[in-house]
């Protein structure tokens, strides 16, 4: 997949091209602010932190397709910012599923998690990460960020 073909628009409202994130790991997520799985921003984060100088990037897309997201996008910025300390770069609310799903999301819906199913967002915190030669790895929801096989993933596509 070619992350740079796609645009976003970002919390503070400024469209973003994804092609500084071409040729990278970058672990994208939809994520909420009122969910059970919520506590995984810590360890997004902690990737983000530990990873990003060497090239890796967590890219969090809000959305509200499972009513458990802040109403507006300045809510959403504070919320992760003073709660969970959150630098990665956040995009406005999008549709992760359904006829008006963001353009990222209808391309990353094709890939097939470890059980070879496709299809829909299944819930919150469902991750898709992307490594430098455009090969997609998809991870449900409960599978936290910091699971071993991600981890692997990562260190195994980044530069030393």
């Amino acid at each position: 997949m070619d992350i740079s073909k796609f645009e976003v628009v970002m919390l503070d409202g400024t469209s973003r091209s994804l092609k500084e994130f071409s040729g990278k790991v970058t672990l994208v997520v939809n994520v909420a602010s009122r969910c059970g799985l919520t506590p995984q921003y810590g360890a997004l984060e902690a990737l983000q932190e530990k990873y990003q100088s060497r090239g890796f990037n967590v890219l969090g897309m809000p959305s509200n397709q499972f009513m458990q997201e802040l109403s507006s996008s300045d809510e959403i910025a504070e919320f992760c910012s003073t709660t969970w300390g959150v630098t990665f770069p956040m995009t406005e609310k999008i549709k992760v599923n359904g006829r008006n799903r963001h353009a990222l999301y209808k391309e990353l819906v094709k890939t097939k998690d470890h059980s070879g199913l496709a299809g829909p967002v299944l819930w919150n915190f469902e991750k898709f990460l992307i490594l430098p030669n455009g090969e997609v790895h998809r991870f449900r929801p409960t599978t936290k960020p910091d699971d071993e096989e991600i981890v692997a993933l990562i260190e195994a596509n980044l530069p030393s």
